[in-house]
């Protein structure tokens, strides 16, 4: 076992040592905390499943598919591998889904090739777009993200291109 196995309950024990110190009743403070997070879950799930079932759709209806070949040769011209191009589409609705992607990737191609290599920039550069916006916009009182999620999907797109150019130059 290694040092860094035991960092997170000396820090935990640290806090709870700090709190008994300055004494503050730990247990009621975590419970409170708990208290307040019931309705930030309770604001969040709505937009969290709407995002997820939204998802599902894109692939299930082949839209996922037309897209990507629709795209690939475009992708190939700004020096995106199209075997990727899934991958690309998909990161920012779902990172489990392109989790599973990136694996199917790396037994067609292998983790050391160009592709591969590709494919990990862009899984790891990325973010997922659309459910990091549902739980922010989700506690806003003003919600008009249409400006911030095209923001945000065009600086993963960036990424995605200078990502693909670094792994070409090394």
């Amino acid at each position: 076992m290694t040092a860094f196995a035991y960092i997170l309950p000396f820090v935990f024990l640290a806090v709870i040592l700090f709190a008994a110190v300055r004494k503050v009743r730990v247990y009621d403070s975590f419970a409170e905390g708990i208290k307040g997070a019931v309705p930030l879950v309770l604001s969040v799930l709505p937009y969290i499943a709407v995002v997820m079932i939204l998802t599902s759709l894109f692939e299930a209806s082949g839209l996922s598919s037309a897209l990507e070949k629709a795209l690939s040769p475009a992708f190939s011209c700004l020096g995106i591998p199209p075997e990727i191009s899934r991958l690309v589409l998909l990161k920012p609705f779902s990172g489990s889904g392109s989790a599973a992607v990136l694996a199917d990737i790396f037994a067609a191609h292998g983790a050391d090739s160009y592709i591969g290599r590709c494919a990990s920039v862009v899984y790891a550069s990325g973010e997922t777009v659309f459910y990091v916006s549902a739980v922010y916009f989700s506690r806003l009182s003003k919600k008009a993200p249409a400006g911030f999620i095209l923001i945000a999907l065009a600086a993963n797109f960036v990424s995605v291109l200078i990502g693909c150019l670094v792994c070409r130059v090394l």
